[in-house]
């Protein structure tokens, strides 16, 4: 079904055309990534801007619950035009590319940003005892709505990349009951059928290898930080991804099962159908993590668009040398839509 952003004229995923040596999704997703060197180099000046306007804090939420967040106002405009928090994906961080080169486009626009960290991402290690889990939803909806609930004009809207955009699909989903005024969500290639997404992992040597080295380095930290919890055990070393995650889920979660537990956070079939709030998934038809069948196969409300690129690998969506990503002008054409007053463009 068509939406009614859908029917405007705005940037779309067909919008997106890579250099021919872009075309690559393995390349896209590996320059993209989190801990990618020569992206950061390119994206160093970006970067800077949003430090500059950046201020830390510590977020007490739900249950105890600490959660590690970064407000970046705005200097643009005389009045902010809205508030877009950022969810990165799972082992990213806050300072993660993807995250901080969208901050920057943002912020010269004239919306203020905040960008999320999940608990155990980024330094954040200390700020609980029990380690994160993919369904340790309710801590991040709490985290919404005390940042959505701050004073300040303009729309409020969620971004979240990869599992951050599974959180942002059910944090909107959330959001009317938990009587959170959010106006707008955009998924950018979501986990949707976490079960079929970690066989798809399993599958790709790749990036199989580079999640569960940043996994077990996370872990690792954990550990030492409680060295009394059983975070990661001798024998656990020696395990792959779905054994790990297996014998997580039983000491950390309530779930009976490795296959419950993932259909904890699953979004698939027709869990969507009752969203209320406006929101984008984009996606990438050459995904090489998440795969596109899984989208194909959603049951959305007219309110919910379903854009899908014929190419942008994994959360990239890269435009050329400058490593820029199309996903911060995608935002800012659907964010325009609905805000209230012009903006003035920056170059950062």
């Amino acid at each position: 079904m068509k939406s009614p952003i859908a029917a405007q004229c705005l940037l779309r995923g067909a919008d997106y055309r890579p250099p021919r040596w872009l075309r690559n999704p393995h390349l896209q997703s590996v320059l993209s990534s989190s801990s990618s060197l020569l992206r950061r180099v390119a994206l160093r000046r970006r970067a800077r801007f949003v430090a500059q306007v950046t201020h830390t804090e510590v977020l007490d939420v739900d249950g105890g619950v600490r959660l590690q967040g970064f407000h970046s106002a705005q200097q643009v405009l005389p009045e902010r035009r809205g508030l877009v928090i950022l969810l990165h994906g799972w082992e990213g961080s806050a300072q993660s590319n993807y995250v901080v080169d969208t901050a920057a486009a943002l912020l010269g626009a004239g919306y203020d940003v905040y960008r999320l960290n999940f608990r155990d991402h980024g330094d954040s290690h200390a700020l609980n005892r029990e380690p994160f889990h993919s369904c340790r939803l309710d801590e991040v909806v709490a985290a919404v709505a005390q940042v959505c609930a701050r004073p300040g004009a303009g729309l409020r809207a969620v971004a979240g990349f990869s599992l951050g955009g599974n959180f942002a699909l059910r944090v909107a989903r959330a959001a009317p009951a938990r009587g959170i005024a959010l106006d707008y969500a955009l998924a950018v290639c979501p986990v949707i059928d976490p079960a079929r997404g970690l066989r798809q992992l399993e599958r790709g040597w790749l990036y199989h290898a580079y999640f569960m080295r940043k996994w077990r380095d996370s872990l690792r930290r954990k550990q030492a930080l409680f060295p009394e919890l059983p975070v990661l055990r001798r024998g656990d070393r020696r395990l792959n991804m779905r054994e790990l995650t297996r014998a997580l889920v039983q000491r950390y979660t309530p779930f009976a099962s490795l296959e419950a537990y993932l259909d904890g956070y699953s979004v698939a079939g027709e869990r969507l159908a009752c969203m209320q709030v406006p929101a984008t998934i984009l996606t990438a038809a050459d995904d090489p993590v998440i795969p596109v069948a899984d989208f194909r196969a959603l049951r959305l409300p007219d309110c919910v668009e379903l854009d899908i690129a014929p190419h942008g690998g994994h959360c990239a969506f890269l435009t050329g040398a400058g490593l820029r990503s199309f996903v911060g002008d995608y935002l800012l054409a659907r964010l325009d839509a609905r805000a209230p007053t012009p903006r003035v463009p920056l170059r950062t």
